[in-house]
């Protein structure tokens, strides 16, 4: 549990060379999920920031079994508490010098374990193995033209699908890492011009505040920025802003099951020459498969028919190969319906380009992206069904220009029920849930349904971007 600091990349070498699983830890979610992460994945050691002491002492006070505990004490943190028994650099102290790892008996074993929050409240384990995440890194490093004089700033979250395995991708070619504990444009820019930065990744949300950095912070570099972002795409005046900064920004699409990046917007000659709007049309699709993924289709869920590549045909985006998780940990049954047919269903729907690009038209499973984190639907909408004033609820996403997307609460009051405010309803919710996964805007009213009673959530994402 800690932000982009030197454990823990440390601890994506340490922990696998040791024989043991990593399970790195969103430190944006509350202690009762932080808790249920631990239970559910065993976890025996615990190694934590103390900025994160808080969440960490109520996610050990609901825990009954015993977890040793480690100690980050980093010196640019100010604040919070030791829990632990000693600190890193002690448990540094313990290890032997003359150990020497050895490569897993089975590359087929887990290297890792990542939770990721689907479409259900309790959040799933995904099992990461040696030998795709060796894999993905060197598909990051053929497609994002990493080399030994690379030099990766971490503005994107190493627990997100372990950095999206840029962790093991910059080390893979012998570049260079610079870890950063904040995103802040008051340290990036600065970060990027002192150590010469090449490669950088993030959520849109990190375009965006690197563009509406304010001038004084802004700085000019004497080479190009290569920047991969995932998630909603950033629009055409971003990608604009963006390049006029001195960055070139790549689109990927992927998901924590599939290691993180699994297709890429390739560039292709003569795009620099159209129209930015147009341009960035083309840069926002979810592109062609990585050289190390093994398959991609898009087809029809059920009989597993693709679609043409026409451009309009919508079907559901279907992975195959060695960088596809090895399944959910404790979950047979999600696991088997993940692999219908001998393919990994992502749940998204996408049509098929002529020219074999992929682009995404909707989510089935109406999981949101805010920020570059997945927010479960069903989940927020079960603690807005706890209010006592609520009789019907749904959440959608709403387009936002700074998160990519936030939730957008749809609400039916009871008949009986005291008049109750937006603000009470997101305040309600803030309470009950990590804060960033709360509604940011609610509208009431009755819930546009089929003549079976199912709420038309596709008419609700239409009414979203007029809600104030």
């Amino acid at each position: 549990m800690a932000p982009n600091v030197r454990a823990m990349l440390e601890a994506h070498y340490g922990v696998p060379m040791a024989g043991a699983v990593l399970n790195a830890l969103n430190y944006r979610l509350d202690a009762e999920s932080i808790a249920f992460i631990l239970e559910h994945g065993e976890a025996k050691l615990l190694i934590t920031d103390r900025e994160f002491s808080d969440t960490i002492r109520g996610a050990l006070e609901r825990i009954r079994r015993r977890i040793a505990v480690i100690d980050v004490d980093d010196p640019a943190f100010k604040g919070g508490a030791l829990l632990g028994e000693k600190d890193y650099e002690q448990l540094l102290d313990e290890g032997d010098p003359e150990f020497e790892s050895r490569e897993p008996a089975d590359e087929w074993q887990p290297i890792s374990l990542l939770y990721t929050s689907g479409t259900t409240g309790n959040p799933k384990g995904v099992v990461y193995a040696h030998r795709g995440a060796y894999l993905n890194a060197l598909g990051n490093a053929l497609t994002f033209g990493l080399s030994s004089r690379s030099v990766y700033l971490w503005t994107l979250p190493m627990f997100h699908c372990n950095g999206w395995t840029y962790t093991w991708a910059v080390t893979a070619v012998g570049g260079t890492h610079v870890c950063l504990r904040r995103v802040d444009p008051g340290l990036i820019f600065p970060a990027i011009e002192r150590h010469h930065v090449t490669h950088m990744c993030g959520a849109p949300i990190v375009l965006t505040t690197l563009v509406h950095a304010p001038a004084g912070v802004k700085r000019r570099f004497d080479h190009v920025v290569e920047i991969a972002t995932g998630g909603a795409a950033p629009p055409s005046a971003v990608i604009a802003a963006m390049e006029s900064m001195g960055f070139r920004v790549t689109h990927l699409y992927g998901l924590t099951e599939v290691y993180g990046p699994a297709t890429y917007c390739a560039w292709q000659e003569g795009w620099e020459q159209l129209p930015l709007d147009e341009r960035a049309a083309l840069m926002a699709r979810q592109g062609v498969r990585y050289p190390t993924l093994e398959c991609l289709m898009i087809a029809d869920p059920e009989s597993l028919e693709p679609v043409p590549k026409d451009g309009r045909t919508m079907g559901e985006i279907m992975l195959r190969g060695n960088t596809v998780m090895e399944g959910y940990v404790k979950n047979a049954v999600a696991t088997a319906e993940a692999f219908r047919g001998g393919w990994f269903h992502t749940g998204d729907l996408a049509v098929w380009h002529p020219d074999g690009y992929v682009e995404i038209k909707d989510r089935s499973k109406d999981i949101i992206i805010s920020g570059g984190e997945n927010i479960s639907s069903l989940e927020v909408e079960e603690v807005l069904y706890r209010h006592p004033a609520v009789m019907e609820a749904a959440v959608v996403a709403r387009p936002d220009d700074k998160w990519g997307e936030t939730p957008c609460a749809f609400v039916t009051l009871k008949p009986d029920a005291p008049d109750v405010s937006a603000a009470e309803i997101i305040a309600w919710c803030r309470e009950h849930l990590a804060h960033y996964k709360a509604p940011r805007h609610v509208a009431f009213g009755a819930l546009p349904k089929t003549s079976t009673g199912k709420i038309q959530k596709f008419l609700l994402r239409d009414r979203a971007r007029d809600v104030a």
